[in-house]
């Protein structure tokens, strides 16, 4: 029988504590709201620090005048340093305007969320993002905008409550076909965990002014995440406008994200 040395014992036991404590940090993935995954409103917390997290969603959505798109925005989150997170966003879009039909890319979607402060007993998490859109692709709109983002969670128990604040910045004549940055908008949120903290459930508020002047949008969405997998997230959303002429007719979501980490870019040693 072989002998196993005690630095093997160490690297195999290093290894294995790693290997469970990254599958642990996977299994809670479920509750991590992301923006637009499967409603608008997202919680204040980043992925974790060396952490990746790569999204691929499908959406549909018929608006007023026989307007539909299909889209897909693949997008890639990095935990760059603790509390914080970059991604990039690169929404792809076929819009149907009822006799024609364009296809192509709706722009370039560049962000960042820092998280101040996890949760007291009097005080919720915030978190402050910042977003850059740029006119790439032939549905991409004109110009380049910018936005700034407030978010707080607070939670009680198997509940939270997500308020979400935004204001946008730049050129308004011509929008994105999707992932458009508003003038301003602002939701609310509630979550619920259910069957041993597997399965998340949303309900949402959403409010949103796209360009100045523009007739207010107020919309309802319902939404889950579901953890298929230690390392893999199915959620699915729809919503629905309030009011008879602003919103979306209908609107359905269905996504799936991978949390993963690179070897190379995890650290070699105590920081």
């Amino acid at each position: 029988m072989r002998r196993r040395t005690l630095p093997g014992t160490l690297t195999l036991t290093t290894v294995m504590v790693f290997g469970l404590a990254g599958s642990a940090l996977a299994q809670i993935d479920y509750r991590n709201l992301d923006d637009d995954r499967p409603v608008t409103t997202e919680d204040a917390y980043p992925v974790e620090r060396y952490a990746f997290e790569f999204l691929l969603p499908y959406r549909f959505e018929a608006a007023p005048g026989d307007f539909q798109v299909h889209s897909t925005v693949p997008e890639i989150t990095y935990g760059l340093i603790r509390n914080a997170q970059v991604g990039v966003k690169l929404p792809f879009a076929v819009a149907n305007e009822g006799v024609e039909t364009t296809t192509g890319l709706a722009g370039l979607r560049v962000f960042g969320l820092y998280n101040f402060n996890s949760e007291s007993r009097w005080l919720p998490a915030f978190a402050l993002r910042g977003d850059a859109g740029f006119p790439v692709g032939s549905l991409a709109g004109e110009g380049s905008r910018f936005a700034v983002k407030l978010i707080a969670t607070r939670s009680w128990g198997r509940m939270r409550i997500h308020v979400n604040g935004a204001r946008g910045f730049g050129p308004e004549d011509v929008l994105p076909a999707v992932e458009a940055i508003n003038r301003w908008s602002g939701s609310v949120a509630v979550d619920r965990t259910f069957f041993r903290s597997s399965l998340l459930l949303i309900g949402e508020i959403a409010v949103s002014e796209p360009v100045r002047n523009a007739r207010t949008v107020l919309n309802a969405s319902l939404g889950g995440r579901w953890q298929w997998t230690p390392t893999m997230v199915l959620d699915v959303g729809v919503t629905r406008r309030l009011r008879s002429t602003s919103g979306p007719d209908f609107g359905v979501t269905i996504g799936l994200s991978h949390a993963f980490a690179i070897r190379g870019l995890m650290p070699s040693g105590p920081r």
